[in-house]
């Protein structure tokens, strides 16, 4: 069973209707303050975009599909919240406490945002990994899209790549393996390539077999064709 969150060339999940170009940025209110809640708690350095990510796709299937974008935000940050203990059930509850929290020192200011937004989070580091593939060589995909470190755990190669031969099209240098980091087991970086696969390798009766689609791979991920 393919993980909820991995649709890529699923049938069955409706028509894809983009917004409008002129629609406003947060349809709710709510949703401003959800996305400002989730950067305030990232800037307490309990976990990082791997481990975020990796709880969004841990949402029950059942609330996944009828979650709203950020509803999967808040769910999941509660859930970060508590497993990283940085608050208890009973405080999400509503419960408080006149004690200062011991986080407190890193709560993000107005003032800082802005900076903290622009600086971002480079993912790329220096690696003693060996780069093994060359601008225009044929790779394949690992034949699982599957992580080898974790059972079920967090991969950034989708299903419908799974076991599919593409040409290296870039070498990005080496970044942060998402596989690694997204269970707390240190960042391990190594070589990540941009891999360009025909749409005829991907999908069994493409709309438009010329198209091509262009995905950013570890190099764990891929074996010579």
């Amino acid at each position: 069973m393919t993980r909820v969150h991995d649709m890529g060339g699923r049938f069955g999940d409706g028509p894809v209707c983009p917004e409008p170009e002129d629609a406003p940025n947060f349809a709710e209110d709510w949703h401003a303050r959800a996305l400002a809640v989730t950067v305030a708690a990232d800037s307490l350095g309990q976990w990082n975009i791997d481990v975020k990510r990796h709880a969004r796709e841990r949402l029950s299937p059942k609330d996944y599909t009828r979650f709203s974008y950020y509803e999967k935000w808040i769910s999941a940050l509660a859930d970060l919240l508590v497993e990283s203990g940085v608050l208890t059930e009973e405080d999400l509850r509503g419960g408080t406490s006149d004690d200062d929290h011991p986080l407190a020192s890193r709560a993000l200011k107005a003032e800082a945002v802005a900076g903290v937004l622009a600086s971002g989070g480079p993912a790329d580091r220096p690696s003693d990994v060996p780069v093994k593939f060359e601008v225009g060589q044929l790779v394949v995909t690992a034949r699982r899209a599957a992580n080898r470190f974790v059972d079920g755990g967090h991969t950034r190669l989708p299903m419908y790549a799974a076991g599919a031969q593409g040409r290296i099209l870039m070498v990005h240098g080496a970044h942060v393996l998402p596989d690694s980091s997204a269970h707390r087991l240190g960042e391990a970086p190594e070589p990540l390539y941009a891999v360009v696969f025909p749409a005829s390798e991907l999908w069994a009766n493409p709309e438009h077999p010329k198209d091509e689609v262009v995905l950013d791979l570890w190099q764990s991920y891929l074996e010579p064709a």
